[in-house]
C-alpha cells in the first residue's frame, strides 16, 4: 500500500525546509510568490492533503478569521447596512485565497465580543465592519489592542486609533459629488447626513461637500444641513425637515445612498421633480442605486479592493508584519439623478 506523501516529502522535493512548505501551503506572506506556486505544484502533484487539526496544534493558530457585522437599523428584518453586504463577498474571497475560514458573527454594539473570538480562540483575528458612532465602541477596541488581538476594521481613518483602520476618502468623495454638481450649473445646495466628528465618514463628505462650494464661491447655509442616519426612513424625514423650512435649494448631497434614495422619495411626493427641480446625489453605490428612479449618482466605494485588503491586512498582523492604515479612492458615478442623460 503506498504511503501518503508527508510535508517533508514536498520539502525534499522543493530543495526548501519543512517549515516554508507549511507556510506556502497557508499562503502565508512570508514565502515569496515562486516559492509559495512551486511548493504547492509538488502538493498537488503528490496529492498532498493538509492535517488541519494537526497544523492548527501545531502552530496555534485555527486557520479562521472572524467577521463581525454590527446591526444597523434598516427598513427590513436584516439590521445589515447594504452596503456592508457588497463587502462581504470580497472578503470571504480574499479569505479563502489566504487559506482560512470565515465566522461571519452578527453583532450588537452593546455585546461583550471585545471579549470573545481569539480569546477564545475561535478565530486568528476579526474584522470589524459596521458604520455607527466610534465613540460608541471606542472602548472595545483598546480592550482589544491591550489584549493583543489582531484586529482590523473598516470605517473612519483617523490618528491615534486604537488598532489598524481602512477606509474610503471620504473627504474627497464629498468633494467631487459636489464639484460635480456645481459643474452642472446648480448653485444651492442642501447636505443631508451628521456634520461633526461623532459621525466621522459623515463629517468628511460634508467638509469636502462644503470645500468644493467655497473654491466655487458659493455660500454654505448651515440651515441647509439636515442630520440623519443611514436609513431611508431618516434620508425621507431629513429632506421633508428641510423642504419645511423657508430656504431655496435646487442641489442635495446625501452623506450616503439610503439617505440620498429617502431624500429622493420625499422631494417626489412632494412634487418636486429630480433632477430637473432638484439634484441628488449619494455615497457608497449600493447594488439598488442602479434602480432607482431616476437611478442614482453616486460615489462608489471600491469594495473589492477594501475586502482584499482588509483579508491582506489582518493576515500579516498575524504573521506579525506591520500594518499601517490606508485609504481607497472615491470614484463619481455618474446616473440620471444629477441631471446627466
Amino acid at each position: 500500500m503506498k504511503q501518503k506523501a508527508t510535508s517533508f516529502d514536498i520539502a525534499y522535493k522543493a530543495g526548501v525546509s519543512q517549515s516554508t512548505v507549511s507556510r506556502a501551503l497557508r499562503n502565508s506572506p512570508l514565502v515569496n510568490e515562486e516559492t509559495r506556486k512551486k511548493v504547492q505544484a509538488i502538493a498537488k502533484e503528490l496529492n498532498y492533503k493538509v492535517d488541519k487539526n494537526a497544523s492548527n496544534l501545531r502552530s496555534q493558530h485555527t486557520g479562521t478569521l472572524a467577521l463581525l457585522l454590527f446591526e444597523d437599523p434598516t427598513m427590513d428584518d436584516s439590521l445589515i447596512n447594504p452596503f456592508f453586504l457588497s463587502m462581504l463577498g470580497s472578503i470571504t474571497r480574499a479569505a479563502a485565497k489566504k487559506g482560512y475560514d470565515l465566522l461571519v458573527s452578527f453583532q450588537q454594539l452593546s455585546e461583550d465580543w471585545h471579549a470573545d473570538y481569539e480569546d477564545a480562540s475561535k478565530a486568528d483575528g476579526i474584522i470589524l465592519l459596521g458604520y455607527g458612532d466610534y465613540t460608541d465602541y471606542e472602548e472595545k477596541l483598546i480592550k482589544l489592542h491591550e489584549q493583543g488581538t489582531h484586529f482590523v476594521r473598516y470605517g473612519a481613518v483617523a490618528e491615534g486609533q486604537p488598532g489598524v483602520s481602512f477606509g474610503c476618502d471620504n473627504f474627497h468623495g464629498g468633494y467631487l459629488a459636489t464639484k460635480h454638481l456645481i459643474e452642472l450649473g446648480r448653485k444651492k445646495f442642501a447636505f443631508l447626513g451628521g456634520a461633526d466628528d461623532s459621525c466621522p465618514e459623515f463629517w468628511s463628505r460634508y467638509q469636502g461637500h462644503c470645500k468644493a462650494l467655497e473654491e466655487a464661491g458659493l455660500p454654505i447655509k448651515p440651515e441647509c444641513q439636515r442630520n440623519a442616519i443611514s436609513t431611508e426612513e431618516s434620508g425621507f424625514n431629513a429632506a421633508k425637515t428641510l423642504m419645511a423650512l423657508d430656504v431655496e435649494f435646487d442641489a442635495v448631497m446625501g452623506a450616503s445612498d439610503m439617505i440620498a434614495i429617502g431624500g429622493m422619495r420625499a422631494f417626489q411626493e412632494q412634487g418636486l421633480k429630480v433632477p430637473e427641480q432638484v439634484a441628488v446625489v449619494g455615497f457608497d453605490d449600493i447594488p439598488i442605486a442602479h434602480f432607482t428612479n431616476p437611478p442614482l449618482t453616486t460615489i462608489q466605494q471600491n469594495t473589492k479592493l477594501a475586502g482584499e485588503m482588509l483579508v491582506e491586512a489582518l493576515v500579516n498582523l498575524i504573521h506579525d508584519i506591520e500594518v499601517k492604515a490606508s485609504l481607497t479612492p472615491a470614484k463619481l458615478i455618474v446616473r440620471k439623478s444629477c441631471g446627466c442623460s
